[in-house]
């Protein structure tokens, strides 16, 4: 049996849980692999396996999230000592993932509603968070062509999606829209709820798998967009103006963007 080996690598855009789901698809199809841990304060994964580290660097590099070897050194058992159970970890997201797929169709008819843009954004973060999940419990026993694919959709789903919104961004710009702050602040606050209820959900896992771990800290950036369309709905109220709704609606639909990008860059 080959030696096992601890190594250690920056990551230097690894910074929620579509990255990490990324880095897990990618590494799922490596025999040598036992036990991956991410940590995102320091944008490092530590990575348990066996033999060289040549395979996994390789296996990372393809995802072209800028990762470099750092450290590698001898590991003990207690490297790879198993976490949390998976069927809890499993209930956990499945709750999350109805939250998430809930939230989405209730904050795309707040949007309309409301006629905001920002609403209509965070919807499609929503949407963004629901696949992630969804992915990670449809790939657990899968092979790693069959994750690949998923993801692949999934992504298509969220770039049309985002491409959408950024559409109707520059729509409302120009012909003008007028947002109603007193719903959106509404929505907005059931959504806020919704992604706090995810939070301590998720939070009880936090200390499990990195795929939890990430989870988590998804469902926290999603506090702050929640938050976002918030002070959004304040200002467009107070300065009767539709800018603040579509600049914040322009960041959210961003940063689903760029995470349905990563996911198409995705490698074999």
């Amino acid at each position: 049996m080959a030696p096992r080996r601890k190594t250690v690598f920056a990551i230097p855009k690894m910074d929620c849980a579509a990255e990490e789901r990324l880095i897990r698809m990618a590494l799922a199809g490596l025999d040598v692999v036992r036990s991956v841990d991410a940590d995102f304060a320091s944008r490092r994964l530590a990575v348990v396996h066996e033999g060289t580290p040549d395979v996994v660097d390789a296996a990372l590099r393809s995802l072209n999230l800028g990762s470099r070897l750092l450290d590698t050194v001898d590991a003990s058992e207690s490297d790879s000592a198993p976490g949390p159970s998976p069927q809890e970890e499993a209930t956990t997201l499945k709750i999350v993932l109805a939250i998430n797929a809930g939230m989405f169709i209730g904050e795309m008819f707040g949007a309309v509603l409301a006629d905001s843009s920002a609403l209509l954004a965070d919807s499609l973060d929503m949407f963004a968070d629901a696949t992630v999940y969804a992915i990670a419990l449809f790939g657990v026993h899968r092979a790693r062509a069959t994750q690949l694919k998923a993801a692949r959709l999934s992504g298509i789903m969220q770039l049309v999606l985002a491409a959408g919104a950024l559409a109707e961004v520059v729509r409302r710009l120009v012909f003008g829209s007028e947002p109603e702050a007193t719903l959106m602040i509404g929505v907005a606050f059931a959504a806020l709820m919704a992604n706090a209820t995810s939070m301590w959900l998720l939070a009880r896992h936090r200390q499990g798998g990195a795929h939890m771990k990430a989870s988590w800290i998804f469902t926290t950036n999603d506090v702050i967009a929640n938050l976002g369309v918030i002070v959004a709905a304040g200002l467009v109220r107070l300065l009767g103006s539709n800018v603040p709704d579509l600049v914040v609606a322009t960041g959210i639909a961003m940063i689903v963007l760029n995470g349905a990008v990563r996911i198409l860059r995705l490698k074999e």
